[in-house]
């Protein structure tokens, strides 16, 4: 296994505790994500064997709710809303200057988990448009320049 131990003993004990079946599944993959800040095929397949499901059905529950991440987060985990009021501000404006500033397209982390990029449908804060949510925070009125400045500061 290429997790730390710490981590994969912390999993173990919690499921050692925990009841077997597909009951428990939400849980588990909660609790894994909590520990290692997403969920790699090595927690999967602990999980699997610890509640007695298949690992199918394990991945199909990681692959279905959008919450569940299977790669690392970058430390800076940057959003940019594409809803209508901020597709209609030029959010997709946005996403190409943070793509060409960061070097990866939405959806990937940088190699060095510096950052993580991707796309939100809506952060109900249409009234700022276009909106970017950067590590839970919402920014809004954005243009390149208070990208960088964003960005600078992140640094």
């Amino acid at each position: 296994m290429n997790q730390s131990l710490e981590s994969i003993n912390a999993l173990t004990s919690y499921l050692d505790v925990t009841e077997q079946g597909e009951s428990a599944l939400i849980m588990a993959l909660q609790k894994a994500q909590s520990i290692f800040g997403y969920i790699p095929q090595e927690a999967q397949r602990l999980i699997a064997q610890k509640l007695d499901i298949p690992v199918a059905t394990v991945y199909g529950v990681v692959s279905f709710y959008s919450f569940f991440q299977t790669e690392p987060k970058g430390k800076n985990d940057i959003r940019v809303c594409t809803g209508t009021a901020c597709f209609v501000r030029k959010a997709d404006k946005l996403l190409q200057y943070l793509e060409d500033q960061l070097g990866i397209k939405a959806g990937e982390t940088r190699k060095d988990l510096e950052y993580s990029l991707g796309t939100v449908r809506c952060v109900g804060a249409c009234g700022l448009a276009p909106v970017v949510e950067i590590n839970g925070e919402i920014h809004g009125n954005l243009t390149n320049d208070e990208i960088d400045r964003l960005l600078k500061n992140k640094r």
